[in-house]
């Protein structure tokens, strides 16, 4: 193995080193955000993806944020509101899923109201993921089982400071389009903007089409 590889294998070790199981709460679990950090913790849901973001910030202070997530509630708008008023959000983005353009509709209005038109990208979405990027330079990446609310049951959670799976995540988002009327309450296009053609034939997608997930009987 030359020195560069020895090096590569080095840092992916140590990237690796960090593991948990947490019974207590997200500052407990995820301690200190430091550069090149990676930590994955299973949990009993004693906390949420919205505790763990709000410990990164507290972390690494001003940032921009990002929160990909199939629905969203009252709770979490009114909790980066009250960042948005100490100062501590720069901006923020939601990436949700499509279905939540009904369910959700007046919480996301709320969100708009706070971070403009142009922060909700709808897309096809169960991921549950958020980026941290901090005016230090530290880029953060949670991401895991857990919803913004906590859920008492088995979660997991993977956090990393930079790296390429930050750099993957705003990648895509980078790429994702703001949909305008009357193009985001269409599946059909929510699915095309999320790449799902490109792994789905379309007569696979046409089963899900506006009518959510379809069980075997």
């Amino acid at each position: 193995m030359n020195n560069s590889s020895q090096g590569k294998s080095a840092r992916a070790n140590g990237r690796r080193k960090h593991a948990v199981e947490s019974f207590k709460t997200a500052a407990e679990c995820i301690g200190e955000i430091e550069r090149d950090m990676s930590l994955f913790a299973v949990t009993r849901g004693q906390f949420s993806m919205i505790d763990a973001v709000l410990h990164t910030l507290d972390q690494v202070g001003r940032a921009k944020l990002s929160i990909w997530t199939w629905a969203i509630a009252e709770y979490e708008i009114e909790t980066l509101e009250r960042l948005m008023i100490d100062d501590r959000l720069t901006e923020a983005r939601l990436i949700i899923d499509i279905s939540a353009r009904k369910r959700n509709a007046h919480i996301i209005e709320k969100w708009q109201g706070l971070f403009g038109k142009s922060s909700v990208l709808y897309v096809v979405n169960h991921a549950k993921i958020a980026t941290v990027e901090a005016e230090d330079g530290r880029t953060v990446l949670l991401r895991g089982s857990m919803n913004l609310n906590f859920n008492p049951r088995f979660e997991q959670l993977d956090v990393t400071e930079g790296g390429a799976d930050f750099d993957l995540v705003k990648e895509i988002e980078s790429e994702l389009p703001v949909m305008p009327e009357p193009e985001r309450t269409s599946w059909s296009k929510a699915a095309k903007v999320s790449g799902l053609s490109e792994t789905f034939s379309d007569e696979t997608l046409s089963m899900f089409s506006g009518r959510g997930k379809v069980w075997a009987k």
